[in-house]
């Protein structure tokens, strides 16, 4: 496999219309190397990329039959090891049941449990690409071996990893971009300077009673201030109004 700028353009996606053509792009390049995508455009959704009819691309381009219908599957995001890495991993690896495989250490992968991996991944091993997207969303491409035998990927992780890694992010990202339904943050809208003193405080752990005694303001102000941000940023709770704020760098989860 060679990467190509005319490859990359083939995978990404201008408008609706265009899905089905770049998927096909996509399962082509895969297929010249014996392996079958599995794409998922957000892998806290049990929805998987649909083409601009609402047909699953899955099944009807990237031809995984009846006995892998894994976008079925609706704890396979908190029970599958390869979604959990992808927390925790931004470039590609390669994963099989004897652990993940990564270009540089990372000790976060050598924690998940890979129990009954085959079952649980429902593969025997893949090449995995995170796509860390705007607003805290990850999407994810893995992309598995035709030949049910195959358990070790190595080889072929070394030589077209990188390159699996470009076409998988430019299908998805630009997916997201066209397919998405709605901005996780509305376009203009910005956290005022109360709202983010009061989440820079939430965020290393203060109640409403110890921000507002900090800041001088009563618990009702502080309680106002944080509603206020957690519906600009379209959370449902204050965990992800933090974890949003973090995201869009109004606030660090470091200190």
């Amino acid at each position: 496999m060679q990467l190509s700028v005319e490859c990359i353009d083939a995978v990404r996606i201008l408008n609706p219309q265009d899905v089905r053509r770049a998927a096909e792009e996509l399962h082509a390049i895969a297929m010249t190397v014996g392996m079958r995508p599995a794409p998922a455009h957000d892998i806290a959704d049990k929805r998987t990329p649909v083409d601009v009819d609402g047909n699953i691309l899955a099944r009807d381009v990237f031809g995984w039959n009846d006995e892998k219908v894994w976008w079925r599957n609706s704890r396979i995001a908190l029970d599958s090891p390869i979604t959990s890495a992808c927390r925790f991993e931004s470039a590609p690896f390669w994963v099989n049941a004897k652990g993940f495989h990564t270009r540089h250490p990372n000790h976060y992968l050598s924690a998940i449990d890979l129990t009954n991996f085959e079952t649980r991944a429902m593969t025997r091993c893949a090449i995995v690409v995170p796509v860390h997207l705007p607003f805290g969303q990850i999407g994810a491409v893995s992309f598995n071996p035709v030949d049910p035998e195959v358990t070790e990927l190595e080889d072929m992780f070394l030589e077209i990893g990188d390159a699996l890694g470009i076409y998988a992010r430019t299908f998805i990202s630009s997916y997201v971009q066209v397919m998405g339904s709605a901005q996780a943050l509305p376009s203009g809208s910005r956290l005022s300077k109360r709202e983010v003193e009061c989440l820079r405080w939430a965020a290393i752990g203060k109640t409403d009673l110890e921000i507002s005694m900090i800041m001088s303001r009563s618990r009702a102000t502080v309680r106002f201030h944080i509603h206020n941000a957690s519906m600009k940023l379209n959370a449902v709770n204050r965990s992800q109004t933090v974890f949003k704020a973090a995201q869009l760098g109004y606030i660090s989860l470091n200190t």
